[in-house]
């Protein structure tokens, strides 16, 4: 043992597996997985020496499979989870054209005088060339993607996930879900040259105050904002006019930064005059029919 036949000098000694016999003084080759005291182990971009060059291999790390799943909730994944998200959403928006975002209450019963709003709305800013992007809820964003369908233009729903959400309505022609409510909101703003507001809850007003404060910080431009619901959104004014106004918490211009409408007609008016600012501001052109002529998405 320890042996081997050598077929021009007869037998001789194995010096790998024998480093103490070693001539040369040298110690037997160690595993390819352990490197030399003094070795180098390149571990992707990284450069190793010494103490540090004892690593696992990346790949081995990859292949093993024996751990616990713990670490798909790790913060690390999550970033990758999240990447995903804006990934999927710039992937499937980026070709939209045109659209106008519509927030309204997922309560709001079918046949109501706040849902038939919804679907007026959602027609009328199809016929005007406008994609319409909702949350893909029931309700009054049930209610604007059926007008976008019946109005002959593009249903877009960005739903989200919810322990009591329903999941997306029947009238979104195309649907992306998300995890996280950042990712979505992104692409409501992003894709949209504007913003129509139906009567809602919390829902609605976080979207609402976001977008205020979004326009108000100048992280978007010329992006108008249009609250359909004369009696229903004139009392939430009210107080923030004779309240935080007169606290000082905000400016009185503030208050600028929405219109108030009850005639959906007119709220897909403004928007799309909005949109034609964004676009062109020096004036927008019209296709002669008095209805801006939209074309491209924002950037």
């Amino acid at each position: 043992m320890g042996m081997s036949t050598d077929p021009q000098h007869g037998p001789k000694q194995n010096l790998e597996q024998n480093p103490e016999q070693n001539p040369a003084g040298k110690p037997a080759r160690e595993a390819r997985s352990t490197p030399a005291p003094n070795g180098i182990r390149h571990k992707g971009p990284l450069e190793l020496r010494r103490k540090a060059a004892k690593v696992t291999m990346s790949d081995q790390t990859l292949l093993d499979t024996k751990g616990p799943g713990q670490f798909v909730h790790t913060d690390p994944w999550r970033v990758l989870r999240i990447q995903s998200e804006f990934v999927e959403g710039f992937g499937a928006l980026a070709d939209l054209g045109p659209a106008v975002s519509v927030f309204g209450s997922a309560r709001t019963v079918p046949g109501s005088p706040y849902y038939e709003l919804g679907v007026e709305v959602g027609r009328r800013l199809a016929e005007a060339g406008l994609a319409v992007i909702t949350g893909g809820g029931p309700g009054s964003m049930e209610a604007a993607n059926m007008g976008a369908v019946q109005g002959n233009g593009v249903s877009v729903g960005l739903g989200i996930e919810l322990p009591f959400e329903q999941g997306m309505n029947q009238w979104v022609d195309l649907g992306i879900n998300f995890r996280y409510f950042f990712a979505r909101k992104t692409m409501f703003v992003k894709y949209a040259q504007g913003f129509i507001v139906l009567p809602g809850g919390l829902g609605t007003l976080d979207e609402l105050f976001e977008a205020m404060v979004l326009v108000q910080t100048r992280k978007v431009t010329s992006f108008p904002i249009v609250l359909v619901g004369t009696a229903f959104w004139s009392p939430m004014l009210e107080w923030v006019r004779d309240t935080l106004v007169a606290e000082g918490m905000v400016s009185a211009e503030d208050l600028d930064l929405v219109q108030v409408v009850d005639d959906p007609a007119r709220a897909v008016e403004l928007v799309v005059e909005g949109a034609a600012r964004h676009r062109n501001p020096n004036g927008g052109s019209t296709n002669g029919t008095g209805t801006a002529e939209i074309k491209g998405t924002r950037g």
